[in-house]
């Protein structure tokens, strides 16, 4: 007797299902408007970070300078 072959599938990802429901129910220009939506938001979120640590380095620097003079 032999044993069945076992087939080995990938269980998809959350992220994978939700791109599927997402083209379900959304047309094409609605996903690409969502995804430009979401990379503007990515980008928001990375230069309010540089933003904190520019501020950061001119306090810094500001600081040493003021003390060196004092």
């Amino acid at each position: 007797m032999q044993a069945a072959p076992v087939r080995a599938t990938a269980i998809p990802s959350f992220t994978d299902a939700l791109r599927a429901v997402e083209s379900v129910l959304m047309s094409s220009g609605q996903r690409t408007a969502r995804r430009n939506a979401w990379t503007s938001v990515l980008e928001d979120r990375r230069r309010a970070k540089d933003r904190v640590e520019a501020q950061r380095v001119l306090e810094q620097t500001f600081t040493e300078t003021f003390t060196a003079r004092s």
